[in-house]
């Protein structure tokens, strides 16, 4: 499981790098604090980044993402659309954030991977391999924006 932290919200001129940081967006975030209780995504989003959600890249796992990922245990790769519980529907592909593999990819970028415990105790290295879907993307380098 990822390194626990505590949550930072940052502001819009805030830089991020691509340091492997949980990136997630404040709409998100929000709302997930209200769903998550004692599930491990709680961890997840106590050690996140916070970042108004005109601050989120393009490449970056936000729900309501459409991403490839790879699992390199496996050497499975699949296409999965990251929902909330109420939206999930595995025969179209729509993850629930609580699931297992929903909470690791939460706010990974892509060519970010990470090792994530699974039901039955097995360790799993998932990579996010594209993100082909970003509701909220900046669409831009964080460098180049420009704010009011």
């Amino acid at each position: 499981m990822r390194h626990e932290n505590t949550s930072t919200i940052r502001n819009k001129d805030a830089p991020l790098g691509n340091t492997g940081e949980l990136v997630i967006a404040l709409d998100d975030y929000v709302r997930l604090r209200e769903i998550v209780g004692d599930h491990d995504l709680a961890e997840e989003l106590d050690r996140a980044i916070v970042v108004p959600s005109d601050r989120i890249q393009k490449n970056t796992v936000t729900m309501h993402s459409r991403v490839i990922y790879r699992d390199e245990s496996t050497g499975t790769t699949r296409e999965v659309e990251l929902v909330y519980p109420d939206e999930a529907d595995p025969m179209l592909g729509r993850v629930s954030v609580l699931a297992p593999v929903g909470c690791a990819l939460l706010g990974l970028s892509a060519g970010q991977s990470i090792d994530w415990d699974l039901p039955g105790g097995k360790v799993h290295r998932l990579r996010v391999e594209r993100v082909l879907f970003q509701p909220r993307p900046i669409g831009t380098d964080f460098a180049t924006v420009k704010t009011p």
